[in-house]
């Protein structure tokens, strides 16, 4: 891969380790590239992720950032070879169908997470199906997620979900200040699950519906798949230890 584009966030970091990079490596207009380098933490790599998804161009990330679960390290002196030699892994977006109050139907793609939140000082009431079978007839909350193993150590995380190693054919359903029933935990769904979100009374309790940075409020309801013809590639290092990250992550006091 010798036609390269750098892509880097706001901060410092990420743009002087861009233009340390660009001096070593002439660059390309991102849409000629036959790779992508996003400089920055995970927020800044998702913001790629979504604005190049139908270049189909492999993105290969580069921590310079608060959080860098899916970046590899900084060393610019080896980059080609780590290019050549580096790990493809394809990640599938959630697709999010909403239904809105006067009936607008509104569609969205998540890497990270679908999110529900209360849109009022009241709890939100949500019926859970999955599969087509009612799961949880009715859960009081402030909101509910479903993540994705990208998104699993985002938002999923802060609400005491699960993390999910990355390729694992998994979602993390995960409620947030949940009410009733106050013990439920949230549930691991296989990447085949439909899962189907209903607002109960919805004009008293209004709730917003947040697929990645789209917001869409007043939602009736929510159907969420993941999607089968968007994707992306990220590309990662042979030693870039992922699974023992998130391992240790879990074990964090």
């Amino acid at each position: 891969m010798t036609k390269i584009a750098f892509l880097s966030s706001s901060s410092p970091d990420a743009l002087q380790a861009k233009s340390t990079l660009e001096a070593l490596y002439p660059p390309v207009d991102p849409l000629e590239a036959e790779v992508l380098i996003a400089l920055g933490g995970d927020g800044f790599m998702l913001e790629i992720m979504h604005a190049y998804l139908n270049s189909q161009i492999p993105l290969y990330g580069i921590h310079c950032g608060s959080v860098g679960f899916l970046m590899n390290d900084f060393s610019p002196q080896d980059l080609l070879n780590r290019l050549k030699n580096a790990k493809p892994s394809p990640l599938y977006p959630l697709e999010m169908t909403v239904h809105q109050n006067g009936g607008n139907t509104k569609k969205a793609l998540a890497f990270n997470e679908v999110s529900l939140l209360r849109e009022t000082r009241q709890a939100a009431k949500i019926q859970i199906t999955v599969d087509e079978v009612i799961r949880l007839s009715e859960l009081i909350c402030d909101g509910v997620l479903l993540a994705t193993p990208a998104g699993s150590t985002a938002y999923n995380l802060s609400a005491h979900g699960p993390i999910i190693p990355l390729g694992a054919p998994l979602l993390a359903l995960t409620p947030i200040s949940a009410f009733r029933p106050r013990r439920w935990k949230g549930a691991l769904l296989p990447e085949s699950a439909n899962v189907m979100f209903t607002i109960l009374e919805p004009q008293k309790r209004p709730v917003s519906a947040v697929a990645d940075f789209t917001e869409i409020r007043d939602v009736t309801s929510v159907t969420i798949c993941q999607s089968k013809t968007h994707y992306v590639t990220l590309l990662f290092d042979q030693d870039h230890n992922l699974d023992e990250r998130i391992l240790r992550e879990q074990f964090l006091e």
